[in-house]
């Protein structure tokens, strides 16, 4: 009998043939559902989204860890530093340390796969998130938010004005603390966030987009809308648009507070929790755990034209408020520190604070370097990773003497 040959496909070894008597619409959609689960393990595959740098020299690898870790031990590592520091170069860990506590009490130690509250450098997953939403052309960057959300009750608020803190939206832990407003012994959550400002008739701060101001509540609204475009929780639609194509295993969302005695703690100074209070249930602003070594693989997927388009990464990293003269500036989900006249290079990080967890997350573009440090147990020297920048390159920085 006659044969008609479909063509093989490449998918796990299968390959296709069939007679003139054979139901041709059904091969074709057996073709379609393989190529769909082709997509898909592609999709999966961090690959994908690889930069190929050129390999770290051992000289340099050498020469800069003794600078990385002297700096390390004599501006960070100063005794009361509990957490997690590294800095890579091309995507290759230099330099590396673990200390401290995830649970005091429990004397659970601190190691390369503790997730750690990373407070507002979380504000980069959700940025990024909503950043992979566009470049998938499931939202704009200059839609209206109330096109989204629709209750929502401003009209002249963009995506791209909660991205970069543009949007007059304010402080949800301001108006919810007068009289009245909300009952502080129940927990706020990013949809009574929403609702408050639909039902309440909170005013904005200023009119969108004529000047910045850091508020917290632009990255709840984001987090809400990434759960009505994609129809799934938060958590879920990060795992699927970051976490698992890149193997961030160590990354998750605290959107439960019932979890909170499971997770790593926070502490003061003298080691004692921190308290919980009602402010602590939304997520996207924060409560975002992730680990130095995950933070490192979103970083080096920031590179990757597909992971994020290069257009897009131009909307990223630039800033966009300069209604006043000086060189500290916000993107989309990143502070940077423009280079002035004389030169240098431009900084990018982003910085967070919440509770006992002050957190750093430094990349410096030009030279392909990361500085990643996360701490829970309310020091300030994490903050002091931009005194190595200059250290490592030509950033707009003092060099201060050990």
């Amino acid at each position: 009998m006659k044969k008609i040959i479909f063509p093989l496909l490449l998918i796990g070894g299968l390959s296709i043939s069939c007679d003139k008597n054979f139901d041709i619409a059904q091969v074709i959609k057996k073709r379609s559902e393989l190529y769909k689960k082709q997509e898909q393990l592609i999709k999966n595959n961090d690959d994908t989204f690889d930069v190929k740098f050129n390999p770290v020299t051992p000289k340099y690898k050498l020469e800069t860890r003794e600078i990385i870790e002297t700096f390390y031990h004599n501006r960070i590592n100063r005794g009361g530093f509990w957490g997690q520091f590294l800095v890579a170069k091309n995507g290759e860990i230099i330099f590396e340390d673990y200390q401290g506590y995830a649970n005091y009490q429990n004397k659970e130690k601190i190691n390369d796969s503790t997730p750690m509250h990373v407070a507002s450098v979380g504000k980069v997953f959700t940025g990024v998130t909503i950043l992979r939403l566009i470049n998938e052309g499931k939202i704009s960057l200059d839609q209206k938010v109330n096109t989204i959300l629709t209750g929502f009750p401003f009209d002249d608020i963009t995506v791209r004005l909660l991205l970069n803190h543009r949007s007059g939206l304010p402080y949800y832990g301001n108006f919810t603390a007068k009289p009245g407003m909300w009952d502080t012994k129940k927990t706020l959550t990013n949809k009574d966030v929403l609702n408050l400002l639909e039902t309440k008739g909170i005013k904005l701060d200023f009119r969108p987009n004529t000047r910045f101001t850091y508020s917290n509540t632009n990255y709840v609204v984001l987090a809400l809308i990434v759960e009505q475009v994609t129809k799934k929780s938060f958590q879920d639609a990060m795992k699927e648009l970051i976490l698992e194509p890149l193997k961030m295993n160590n990354t998750f969302v605290l959107d439960n507070l019932e979890n909170k005695d499971k997770i790593t703690q926070s502490y003061h100074a003298n080691n004692q929790k921190m308290h919980w209070d009602y402010l602590d249930g939304t997520y996207g602003d924060k409560n975002i755990y992730t680990t130095a070594r995950d933070m490192l693989k979103l970083d080096k997927a920031l590179y990757s034209d597909n992971f994020i388009s290069k257009a897009l990464k131009g909307e990223m990293y630039k800033g966009y408020s300069y209604e006043k003269s000086g060189a500290n500036n916000y993107g989309l989900a990143i502070r940077m520190v423009e280079p002035k006249e004389d030169g240098g290079n431009l900084y990018t990080f982003h910085n967070g604070w919440w509770r006992g967890n002050r957190t750093s997350y430094v990349t410096l573009r030009k030279d392909t370097i990361t500085i990643i440090c996360f701490n829970n147990h309310n020091s300030q020297m994490a903050y002091k990773t931009k005194e190595l920048a200059p250290r490592l390159g030509n950033y707009p920085f003092i060099q201060i003497n050990d």
